[in-house]
Formats: structure tokens, C-alpha cells, sequence
């Protein structure tokens, strides 16, 4: 009952710390080409990817602390100098971030929360294809994904929002199979 779609939807791990190699441009657009065939009713693509790499991670890394700064200033704290370079850092995680924003579509038979499924769901087919080129990755959101200054440096507007961060690369990490849980307390069949 295994084959190779079931594998890598089981291998599949969330890795933070990732290195390069990291996917070339046709890996990349395969990718994203596999997130674009996800379930997505009457196939609006309510999604934008946005990939960064080279000097536009430590241009997103300045982005990051302006919008710490925003969330502090909002929250009335401050930032230690730590705080600040831990923002600054944060995209040297991966040599590969790509940003899944949304682009909502008005249409009378699609609400809203189904296009939001539909870019859960890219997400899944991004990362399961990343996965089955030999590459890890994470999918990252946290408190700053949806301040101002991030929302303004992917051209997202009040109506939409980032969805988050897929981080992609290399990694030696070698993560022990995951234990399926008893389906039983999941699942009821009628």
C-alpha cells in the first residue's frame, strides 16, 4: 500500500537550520508549479510567491527589525540590542525564504476561507515537493508576519495577508520517523 507519494508525504519534517544547496530556478518553479495544482475551487490562485535570496535575505532581515520595532512600539516595550539582531538574523536561517502571500478574488461561489484553504493546501504541495527533491524545509509565520513594514515590502495589502515563510535548503538533520498516532481517537466511520 507504500509507494513514493506516501513516503515522502511520511519523511516529510519541519527543519529550522538550513544551508545550501538550495533549489535552482527550475527546482524552484517545479515547486511552485506543484502548488499551483492544489485544490483551489474554480482554480482562482489566490496566492503570490515571493522568493528571496542572496542580499534580499539580509534586506528582509532589516525589514523584520522595523516591524519588531512597530509590534514593541505598539506594546509600548523596547527592544534590547539582542532582540534587534535576533530580527536582523532571522532570514540567515535558510538560503532560501519564499514569502506565500494572499491575493483574495471576489467571486459569489468562493468565499474567503475557501481561498485561504486553498493556499494551506499550495503550501502542502510546496513543501512535499521540495521534499521529494531531497530538500528540507519549514513553514514559518510568528508575530511579525502580518505587521506593517512586512505587509509593505511584499506589496500586501489591508485586504490580504502573509501567509508565511517557507524556508528552504539543505540540512544533515536526520529526524527520526514520526510515531502515527492511534487513528482510532481521530476518526469515526459511520
Amino acid at each position: 500500500m507504500v509507494n513514493s507519494i506516501i513516503e515522502t508525504i511520511q519523511k516529510r519534517r519541519s527543519i529550522g537550520k538550513l544551508y545550501s544547496p538550495m533549489p535552482n530556478n527550475e527546482e524552484l518553479f517545479t515547486a511552485i508549479g506543484c502548488a499551483t495544482v492544489a485544490p483551489d475551487h474554480k482554480q482562482l490562485q489566490p496566492y503570490h510567491f515571493t522568493v528571496l535570496t542572496d542580499v534580499k535575505l539580509e534586506e528582509f532581515g532589516r525589514v523584520l527589525l522595523q516591524a519588531g520595532e512597530q509590534r514593541a512600539k505598539r506594546l509600548g516595550e523596547g527592544l534590547t540590542k539582542a532582540a534587534r539582531q535576533k530580527f536582523i538574523n532571522m532570514p540567515n536561517r535558510a538560503p532560501m525564504i519564499i514569502a506565500v502571500t494572499s491575493c483574495y478574488r471576489t467571486h459569489d461561489k468562493v468565499p474567503k476561507f475557501e481561498q485561504i484553504l486553498a493556499i494551506g493546501a499550495s503550501i502542502q504541495n510546496l513543501l512535499l515537493a521540495f521534499t521529494s527533491m531531497g530538500y528540507q524545509s519549514i513553514w514559518r509565520t510568528g508575530d511579525l508576519c502580518n505587521e506593517s513594514a512586512v505587509k509593505h515590502y511584499f506589496g500586501v495589502d489591508d485586504d490580504n495577508i502573509v501567509c508565511g515563510f517557507i524556508y528552504v535548503g539543505s540540512s544533515d538533520v536526520i529526524m527520526p520517523d514520526r510515531e502515527i498516532s492511534d487513528l482510532h481517537d481521530i476518526v469515526t466511520i459511520k
